[in-house]
């Protein structure tokens, strides 16, 4: 599975520099950075308030929708949990799919739908830092929204709200405990267009 995502992501990378050098405005590059809150209990762990970024590079492939991929950094923290007291749980992998950007009126906003998928892992760190546990990489779903405000430059502001779901399971000791990580998370980015 990681060749066929690193095949992906090199065509595409080939297709956005061959592209680049035809038209303007085809991609843009995000960064994003907000809070995670999660819908459930990971397992028997009731995670708090959680932390997380992605870097996203976006090809247009239409006036108004474009495909996506990134990668992506997430961590909750847990007073107590099946894998121990004061664990952190942190997803981290790969975002792909579809954005839909379409601007409203003369305004120099835009509204913004995502959908598609991910490619993560759950990883559970104790308080010095080590990894005691590891789901491997899977696949999950995600959605959002948001509006992108245009501030010059060919910058965007892109405040935005989007839910994900990645289902695996985690092996601590000789215990194999089946997880759904389910949260929003309230983010803002800022992109440049090239």
């Amino acid at each position: 599975m990681k060749s066929i995502i690193k095949t992906i992501l090199l065509s595409a990378t080939i297709i956005l520099v061959t592209q680049s050098v035809y038209a303007q405005n085809i991609f843009s590059l995000e960064l994003r950075t907000g809070a995670d809150f999660a819908t459930q209990e990971l397992g028997d762990a009731d995670l708090n308030t959680g932390f997380g970024f992605d870097g996203i590079l976006t090809y247009r492939i239409m006036p108004h929708t474009s495909i996506f991929g990134g990668w992506g950094w997430h961590r909750f923290t847990s007073d107590d949990s099946f894998a121990g007291s004061n664990m952190d749980f942190e997803e981290t992998g790969y975002t792909f799919g579809m954005e839909f950007l379409h601007p409203l009126g003369n305004m120099p906003m835009s509204f913004y739908i995502r959908g598609g998928g991910i490619y993560n892992h759950v990883e559970v760190e104790n308080s010095d830092g080590d990894i005691t546990a590891d789901s491997d990489h899977g696949l999950g779903w995600q959605a959002g929204a948001g509006v992108a405000f245009d501030i010059g430059n060919r910058w965007m502001l892109k405040p935005g709200v989007r839910y994900r779901s990645l289902s695996r399971d985690i092996e601590v000791g000789n215990v194999s405990s089946d997880v759904d990580l389910t949260y929003f998370n309230i983010a803002v980015g800022i992109a440049k267009v090239f």
